[in-house]
């Protein structure tokens, strides 16, 4: 610590300081070390599981899968059978009371127009079905 008590010799112009002001650089590690022992009992809590050991069952039940296509057009394909809206519905309804949901898998062309996608995505969330993957997604990308 270095500490400016006059002028050197008389002169009106003040010496020069060449030491560093350490007391802000001490003063900031000395609260970085204060958060660092207090947060480090925090990282050694340890919480003790008792996990089951083991691979679980197999299923050997497979779910099924119903394919929903939907073309440029916008026409709606269920298994590969051109539907309407009263017959999508009725399917939808069938596929809904059933007691293991199947899986839908749903492939939207690129051309085809977004309220017949949303509507058919809102349908299916109304009846409950909750198993909904979108297929053939790679087609939406932009090079």
């Amino acid at each position: 610590m270095g500490m400016n008590v006059g002028n050197a010799g008389g002169s009106r112009e003040p010496e020069v300081m060449m030491d560093i002001n350490t007391t802000p650089l001490i003063d900031v590690m000395l609260v970085l070390l204060i958060m660092l022992i207090i947060t480090i009992p925090i990282q050694l809590h340890a919480v003790t599981l008792n996990l089951p050991v083991g691979a679980p069952p197999a299923s050997d039940i497979k779910p099924e899968v119903v394919k929903i296509d939907i073309d440029n057009r916008s026409v709606i394909y269920w298994q590969g059978v051109a539907l309407s809206d009263a017959e999508l519905e009725t399917k939808l309804q069938a596929v809904a009371a059933q007691a293991v949901a199947p899986d839908i898998h749903l492939r939207p062309n690129k051309a085809a127009q977004y309220a017949v996608v949303a509507k058919l995505l809102a349908d299916t969330r109304r009846l409950g079905l909750t198993k909904i993957g979108v297929v053939g997604s790679e087609q939406f990308v932009e090079n």
